[in-house]
C-alpha cells in the first residue's frame, strides 16, 4: 500500500479545497477522480498544474472497471469520497441523477474498495480507510427551540438530495458492520468559501448584490443555517482520517473560528 489517497469529486467545491490543502501540507500522492459535471471545474486545481504528486483522472464513480484499475495501480491507503450531486433544488426538479451518483456511485465505490481491501496484506488492512463525506441534511430540519443535531439524531431527510445521501450513509455503515471495511462518515453543515458554485446561497447572494439584482429569500426568510468555512471542514476531514476510529460517524459544524468535531460510534 502506497502513501497515496484516492479522492473522488476532487474538482468540485469541497473536494478541490481538500486536494489543494493536502498538496500544500504533505507529500501524499493524490489520485483525483472527477466526472466534471457542471459543478466540477479543473480551474480550481490550476495551481497544481505540473505538480507530480497530483494525478487527475476524468471518470464516473459508477464505472467499477475504472475504480478497480485505479485501486490496483495506485494501491491507496485511503479513499476520500466527496463526489455527489448536492443541490436541493436540482434534486427536486430531477431526482434520478442524485440516485445514480449518490446511491449507485457510493455502492460501486464500496464494492471495489471492499474487494481491494480484502486482497491486501493483513498488516495493511488495518491502516486502510474509506471516508465518506456526507451532510447534516440527512437529519432534516430544526425548529427554533430544537437542540442541535448530534450523531444519534434520527435520520429524517426532507428532499431527494437528503434522502440519497442518507441512503449512501446507510450503505457505508452496512459495509463496515457486514464486511469489516474500515469506514468513516462525516456529516457536515453548510460550507462556504473559495470555488463554490454560484448557485449556492452565499455566492448567489453576493453576485446578485454586485449586479444590482434581487436577492432571493428562501421560504419565509426566518430559516437559520449553520455555516462552516470550507478549509475548516477540510482540516476536520484530515483529523478524522488520521485519528478517526472505523465504524464511527463524525458531525462537523461551524463555530466562529474552527471546526467542532463530535464523535459517536456508528
Amino acid at each position: 500500500m502506497q502513501n497515496c489517497i484516492l479522492v473522488t469529486g476532487g474538482a468540485g467545491f469541497i473536494g478541490s479545497n481538500f486536494v489543494l490543502r493536502v498538496a500544500a501540507t504533505s507529500d501524499v500522492r493524490i489520485v483525483n477522480l472527477d466526472k466534471l459535471t457542471y459543478a466540477g471545474n479543473l480551474q480550481n486545481l490550476e495551481s497544481l498544474r505540473g505538480f507530480l504528486q497530483h494525478t487527475f483522472v476524468p471518470g464516473d464513480i459508477c464505472d467499477q472497471e475504472l475504480l478497480r484499475a485505479l485501486l490496483t495501480e495506485y494501491q491507496p491507503r485511503a479513499l476520500v469520497h466527496f463526489a455527489a450531486e448536492s443541490h436541493v433544488d436540482r434534486s427536486i426538479l430531477g431526482p434520478e441523477e442524485f440516485i445514480h451518483t449518490n446511491v449507485n456511485g457510493t455502492f460501486s465505490l464500496l464494492e471495489e474498495a471492499r474487494n481491494h481491501w480484502q486482497k491486501t496484506q493483513s498488516s495493511e488492512r488495518e491502516s486502510f480507510r474509506f471516508l465518506h463525506v456526507s451532510t447534516d441534511e440527512v437529519y432534516g430540519s430544526l425548529g427554533p427551540s430544537d437542540p442541535a443535531f448530534t450523531e444519534i439524531t434520527p435520520y429524517a431527510p426532507n428532499s431527494p438530495y437528503a434522502a440519497s445521501k442518507a441512503a449512501s450513509d446507510h450503505l457505508v455503515r452496512a459495509y463496515h458492520h457486514t464486511y469489516g471495511l474500515p469506514t468513516l462518515t462525516s456529516n457536515c453543515s453548510n460550507n462556504y468559501g473559495p470555488y463554490q458554485f454560484p448557485e449556492k446561497l452565499i455566492p448567489l447572494t453576493i453576485l446578485n448584490a454586485l449586479l444590482g439584482n434581487a436577492i432571493p429569500v428562501y421560504g419565509d426568510g426566518k430559516n437559520v443555517r449553520d455555516w462552516l468555512y470550507v478549509e475548516d471542514h477540510c482540516d476536520a476531514i484530515g483529523v478524522i482520517l488520521r485519528s478517526g476510529r472505523p465504524g464511527q460517524t463524525y458531525n462537523v459544524g461551524g463555530s466562529s473560528q474552527k471546526a467542532n468535531i463530535n464523535v459517536h460510534s456508528g
